[in-house]
Parts: C-alpha cells; structure tokens; sequence
C-alpha cells in the first residue's frame, strides 16, 4: 500500500450477497487490513455506532431493509473523515449524484475488478490520511484553541484534559458545567479543534445575551417577511455552523419554549426558520455550558428534563480555582506571556512576594479573575519582573466611587433600602474582581445581561460598560 498511516486501516464491508463479503474479505485482510463484515445496513449501522470509526467502509447499493445511501450517511455522522465506496449493479446519476453529495470518495459499478477495487480504496485512504494531517496542521497553527491552552498541572486537571480528548473523538454532545469564569468556552473550543469537525465553524451562542423576541430567529433563521424588520431570508446560527459546532453557553437561559424546538433539532437534525413552512436539514455538534445545576434547574420546571439528558450525554465538570491551587503558578506564567506579548512589555516573570500574592488569593472569579489580575499586573510593570505592589486582587466593594464597605443594617433602614445597598456593594465588588465588561460581570454574579443591565442602571453604574464590548458579534457572543 502506499504510505497510509502506519496503524493497520479498520474496513467495513457492507453486502447483502455472502460470496462478495468473503471476496472482499480475503482481498483486504492479505492487503494489511483490519476487516469487519456486515450482512446488511442495520448491522452495518450497528457496527458503525458501537465500534472506533472505520477508516474506509465498501458498502452494496441495494440491500434490503436499509440501503447503501443510509450506511454512507451513518458513517458521516459518526466520523467525517471516514472514507466511503458505494458499488452497485444498477447505477442511476441520481444515486450517484445522492452519494457523492453525501460525500462519499467515489460510486463504483459492478462488474468491477477486484484490483481496480483495491486502488481504490488505497486512494481513499490516502485522502483519509491527508485530511488527518490538515486538521493537525490546523489545530497546531491554531494553537489557542488546542488543549495545549487549557493549562494545569493537577490532577483534578489532568482527569479533565483525559475526558476532553476522549471527547474530541466521538461526535455525541457534551455538557460543560462550572462555576463562572473557569474556563467553559476555551474546553469547547478545544474539542471543536482538536476534533474531525476541525475545519468547519465553530459558532458560540450566548443564550443569556440575545433577547428572547429575537433569539428563536438568531437560533433557527427564518424567511423574508415573517416578522417587522425581516426584510431578507437569514439562515440562522445552526445552519451557519453546519458540519461543525454549536456551542450554547449559559444553555440555562434559555426560555422553556426555545428548549422544545432546540430539543427537536437535536433529535431530527432539522431545522424550521421562523415564518417558514418546510423543516431543513442540519448537521451540527453541539456542546452545551451553564454554571448553574441543571438538575436543581430540571427539579424546579426551569429546565426540561428531556433536554438536559440531549445534552448531559458526556459531561465534564471544571473545578474552581480554588480547588486546584497547584494550577495558579503555571497558570499565571502563562498569562504573564501572553500578556507580555500583546502589551508590548519585556516581562519575564514574577517577583517572590508578587507570586505569593496571587498564590493566597481564593479567586471566586475563577480562572477569569487571575487572567485579569496579571493583565494588570504586566500593564502596570514597567520593567522585567511584576512586584507585589502591580499585583491588585480583590478590590474592596466601593473602590470605585469611594463609598466605605456596607456596614451592618440600621434602625429605621428598611428591609428594600438594605437590600439595595447590599446589590450596590456586590455589583462594585463585582467590577473589582472581573471587570465592568458586561459579559464577564454577567458571568460572575450568576445572571443573565439582561438583568445585569437592569441593576447597574438601578445604582447609576450603566456606563462602566463601553458600547463597543457591549454590542453582539454576529448574535453569538464572544
């Protein structure tokens, strides 16, 4: 064979007729492969749904019960990259036109030799092997994205990096679940990049950013004229991302309506456009992320129990910073270098007393917080090394407008005037950790942009936020 991967290449055979299954099988196994044999298309499709995904499958055309068109389609979804011969005696340009549109690597007509077979198929494994490469090449060029970004050194982080590769590799969804700030959409990301869907979109979705009136057509599309305003047709963010990857973060916000109709795509990998009529076929990944417990959520009516099982098919839990004090070092050389590049800055590292303080620090922001801190820090450091004094973590509630901290409640304070206080002294607190952008503080305290607006308008802090992080990109967060 020529050069192929230096792993023995899995074969499925697909053919209704014993004879050819036996041909096929001693052609391919003196040829070096690994061959496996099914009858017809449900063990076929059996095999492709229990088994490692298959370098190459030959399937017949015309089989009983489910054809060969159904098997091609079965392998795309569980592997893109997985290489496809369809042969058949009765050859119609619609089928062939079906198959290759299907993206199978050629449409063979019987009769046929079984040394034109095996050319065949060695040429497909070869592109097999080039798109390999491609997507390695991608994800190393890409390298932000990679699992190379999610840093650690623990062994609570060492278990998640496990789990994500393993995710990376097979195509069923994936709930990310974590407090905020711990790093949901750089996992997303990764297993997005360092998986066969690599070279295809990856659209992020903020479902607690985009406002409910708008967020079906955001989701979904719909046609020219369905609403005031939809003055041409819009595909949507699914259909956008078609052959690649969705991912929902802060899935929870998502109202109790929308959860129906993203529980239909998830089922029947269609699509229905706001003010369409026909359903449009999709085929998207989707990893879902949310900081709350969806079961408390599920338990309570806020969250469909049919929906969370859809999503919680793989789940990976990031732990809070404060559970992995030994990423906090590699970690913050990590930002101080990427930080230190993007700035502009000759600084190399950190003084003794500088590291100590951001060793001791808890970091209810998480991952966020520290990232913050050291871009201050590297900001604010003129020299090689960050000192101490660059190093400002947890700002007192009211640093900002030089209001003391809250003090216990008063007599005659009521209740709501209280309250109100304790809100400002959070949402400044907030801002000290984090931030004032938006998103992040949104994050942070739990709640939605919405609501976060609401309340920093209700303190007079509205304009911490500048328009420009403000605004949507595209509808799908950042």
């Amino acid at each position: 064979m020529s050069a192929v991967a230096a792993e023995v290449p899995r074969l499925l055979v697909v053919d209704d007729e014993e004879g050819i299954r036996a041909t096929l099988e001693v052609l391919f196994r003196r040829a070096g492969y690994e061959v496996v044999l099914a009858a017809d298309g449900d063990q076929a499709a059996a095999a492709i749904r229990d088994a490692e995904p298959f370098d190459l499958v030959v399937t017949d055309l015309a089989m009983p019960g489910m054809d060969g068109i159904e098997v091609l389609r079965r392998a795309k979804e569980r592997s893109p990259e997985t290489q496809v011969l369809v042969i058949t005696a009765h050859a119609t340009v619609e089928k062939a036109i079906a198959a290759m549109r299907l993206g199978a690597y050629d449409f063979v007509q019987k009769p046929y030799s079984t040394e034109e077979l095996k050319v065949l198929a060695e040429k497909a494994l070869e592109k097999r092997r080039l798109l390999r490469e491609n997507l390695q090449l991608r994800a190393r060029v890409a390298g932000r994205h990679t699992f190379g970004e999610i840093v650690g050194r623990s062994e609570r982080m060492a278990e998640v990096i496990a789990l994500c590769r393993r995710a990376a590799r097979i195509p069923t969804n994936v709930l990310v679940t974590g407090e905020s700030g711990t790093g949901k959409e750089l996992v997303a990301r990764a297993i997005h990049h360092e998986g066969p869907r690599a070279d295809k979109p990856f659209v992020v979705v903020d479902c607690g950013a985009i406002p409910e009136t708008l967020i079906e057509s955001e989701l979904f599309g719909h046609v020219k004229g369905a609403f005031t305003g939809a003055v041409s047709a819009q595909p949507g963010l699914f259909r956008s991302a078609d052959g690649g990857t969705v991912f929902l973060d802060e899935v929870a916000e998502l109202p109790v309506a929308l959860q129906v109709k993203l529980l239909r795509v998830l089922q029947e990998r269609v699509v229905k456009p706001v003010g369409g009529v026909d359903e449009l076929p999709v085929d998207v990944r989707v990893i879902a992320a949310t900081n709350r417990d969806l079961e408390a959520e599920v338990r309570a009516g806020r969250f469909r129990e049919d929906l969370f099982y859809r999503l919680n098919v793989l789940r990976i839990e990031l732990p809070p910073l404060r559970e992995r004090v030994a990423d906090i070092e590699p970690l913050a050389r990590h930002f101080l270098r990427k930080y230190a590049e993007q700035l502009g800055r000759t600084v190399r590292g950190f003084a003794p007393a500088a590291l100590q303080a951001l060793l001791n620090h808890e970091y209810p922001g998480n991952v966020r917080e520290l990232a913050n801190a050291v871009e201050r820090a590297v900001a604010l450091t003129d020299g090689d090394v960050v000192e101490a004094s660059a190093v400002r973590l947890g700002r007192p509630a009211g640093s900002l407008s030089g209001e003391p901290p809250l003090p216990a409640r008063t007599p005659g304070q009521s209740l709501d005037e209280y309250l109100d206080a304790m809100e400002r002294r959070a949402l400044l607190q907030a801002i000290g950790e984090v931030g004032s952008r938006h998103r992040d503080l949104a994050r942070h305290l739990g709640i939605t942009e919405r609501s976060l607006r609401y309340r920093l308008g209700k303190h007079r802090l509205a304009g911490l936020d500048s328009p420009a992080e403000e605004a949507p990109k595209n509808g799908a967060g950042g």
